[in-house]
């Protein structure tokens, strides 16, 4: 099992059956990485619900939290119905965690 942030918040979505795809971009020539509406790495979905999730380790969490809350098309997401949950993982004795928080 990978363990990048990415990949344990697509394990830990597609466990409680939601459809999910990566929908950060890499753009290439700028190596940069762009994420869908500048705060969103993760679509899921399931019926009635869709989710957008930033992941991230869980030292950056409280940064990560800051960046959405002032970004400019939180509002936007939000009156779209999109949940918004930031994932951050980290390993304590061998078990990966996440601290999940609903800016929704």
């Amino acid at each position: 099992m990978s363990t990048s942030p990415t990949q344990l918040s697509l394990d830990f979505f597609r466990k409680k059956c939601y459809i999910c795809d990566v929908v950060e971009r890499w753009i290439p020539g700028a190596n940069i990485r762009k994420d869908l509406f500048g705060f969103i790495d993760i679509l899921c979905i399931k019926k009635g619900e869709v989710v957008g999730v930033q992941a991230t380790t869980y030292s950056n969490v409280s940064a990560r939290v800051a960046k959405i809350r002032d970004h400019e098309n939180i509002t936007a997401v939000r009156e779209a119905g999109i949940s918004i949950w930031v994932h951050g993982w980290r390993k304590v004795d061998n078990r990966w965690t996440v601290r999940d928080i609903d800016l929704s």
